[in-house]
């Protein structure tokens, strides 16, 4: 069962003039209101789409799935696939766009470097100091300003949208949903695997949609 928190309509500055070229211009967006999971989906609720549909089963350490540990190895594609199931059967939901994503982990924290504030928290394992081992569990810490856990930190969260370095110079200011296409799609937030494990707000990544690596997942929204 996803566990779903209301993030508010509003208006907020997307992106950062401290960060690399494609987080510039700095520019206001809104996006209207929009329900957003709580935590990332799991192991287990991944495994109800893969016992249900049939999709091909990639796991990561060749463990049972559990409850506490985000689903990771998954695609893009794959992604979209369980929303897409879970649509089917009443329960829609899709991935966040870029705007959405990065809203919902500023937590009404304007320009703030992380979802919690401009300093890593204590819980973060190690202080956000990585390589781990592997993910932390997705309840671990503290919620952000919108109830949010684990956000921008521990997984790479795919995004809907389509990456264009220079999407920001001529986006809608409102709700964008990126370019119509691409090679790659974004996706946002710190991984378990890198030397940092928590990334800020407004840092972007991208990579190709049918790409599985072990440090990406993702969460919903509706």
């Amino acid at each position: 069962m996803i566990t779903w928190t209301t993030i508010p309509a509003g208006r907020f500055l997307l992106g950062s003039d401290a960060g690399p070229d494609d987080e510039r211009p700095v520019h206001e967006v809104e996006v209207d209101a929009f329900d957003c999971a709580i935590y990332p989906v799991t192991q287990s609720q991944y495994s109800l789409f893969l016992d249900a549909t049939g999709h091909e089963r990639v796991t990561a350490h060749g463990l049972p799935p559990t409850e506490d540990l985000p689903v990771t190895s998954v695609s893009w594609i794959d992604a979209q696939a369980f929303c897409k199931w879970r649509t089917d059967v009443g329960d829609p939901m899709r991935l966040p766009t870029e705007a959405e994503w990065e809203y919902a982990a500023r937590g009404r924290l304007e320009g703030a470097l992380y979802p919690w504030g401009d300093t890593i928290p204590d819980w973060v394992p190690q202080r956000g100091k990585g390589p781990l081992p592997g993910p932390w569990a997705v309840t671990l810490g503290e919620p952000n300003g919108f109830g949010l856990y684990g956000i921008g930190a521990n997984i790479h969260e795919w995004c809907a949208d389509w990456y264009a370095g220079d999407y920001y110079a001529q986006s809608p200011s409102k709700n964008p949903t990126g370019p119509a296409s691409g090679l790659r799609k974004a996706s946002r937030g710190g991984a378990w695997r890198h030397d940092i494990t928590i990334s800020r707000c407004a840092q972007r990544s991208r990579i190709d949609p049918s790409f599985r690596y072990t440090d990406y997942g993702f969460r919903v929204v509706r």
